[in-house]
């Protein structure tokens, strides 16, 4: 588990502070885990069975963020023989329970403390990486968007970039084609549902180095695509953070 993930564990769980009001609540109150409604940990989000399962990201390819063996090669395999559009991607999580009942809720339902618990897990484990000049949220289409009612990679980026003090450009990348799902097709056919998919609008001064926030990344193609997007118009260095990465 990185380092900054263990050092934020529980600022994660607790909620980011005991505020007077959020003590207050706790002693009027009964604190319910997010996950399973049981009651939760004193001045927690989570009861203990519940965050004693939370699946940290341990050693991890830096290209693609696939879980690897300890004392793996810092790439695997796939990402050796095909580099990918990606610099370095960091996930937070591996896409199991609780993960996996939190990040539906939260794209799907707008489950706000969800989002909030996943939203820190993230600014913990990103702490000590670079810097980059800009956060760029993946955007959705402008229908899924209108069918949704919120974008959760723009909310997910807007606490990133609170947390750690860095610009954020959600205008910086659109998207132009109303794609199908990418839950319902592989990887190629994914690929294939992508592409042109993303622009950079004309005339926009893209920064060196960009970071791209989503909720999960699955097989990359969403990620890959926006990064080559960013990388045709200028960009020189695209990362991505998300909060978890399906194997």
């Amino acid at each position: 588990m990185p380092d900054a993930v263990n050092l934020n564990r529980a600022t994660v769980v607790d909620g980011g502070g005991q505020s007077p009001w959020r003590v207050l609540l706790a002693a009027l109150l009964p604190a319910r885990c997010v996950v399973c409604r049981e009651p939760a940990r004193a001045g927690r989000q989570l009861c203990a069975t519940c965050e004693a399962a939370l699946p940290w990201m341990g050693h991890a390819c830096a290209a693609c963020a696939m879980p690897l063996p300890l004392g793996h090669d810092p790439l695997c395999g796939r990402c050796l023989r095909r580099p990918p559009p990606l610099d370095a991607v960091v996930a937070a999580f591996d896409y199991g329970f609780p993960v996996d009942r939190l990040l539906p809720r939260f794209k799907f339902h707008r489950d706000l403390a969800a989002g909030a618990l996943l939203g820190r897990a993230l600014a913990a484990a990103t702490t000590h990486l670079p810097r980059p000049d800009a956060l760029v949220p993946v955007p959705l289409h402008r229908v899924r968007l209108r069918e949704r009612g919120y974008d959760q990679a723009l909310e997910l980026a807007r606490m990133l970039a609170r947390h750690h003090a860095l610009p954020l450009r959600a205008e910086l990348l659109q998207r132009v084609r109303a794609t199908a799902p990418q839950s319902r097709l592989d990887a190629r056919a994914r690929a294939r549902n992508l592409r042109g998919a993303f622009v950079v609008p004309p005339g926009r001064p893209v920064p060196t180095h960009v970071v791209l926030v989503d909720d999960v990344l699955t097989t990359g193609a969403t990620l890959h695509a926006a990064a080559r997007a960013l990388r045709r118009a200028g960009a020189r260095r695209v990362d991505a953070w998300v909060c978890a990465r399906v194997r």
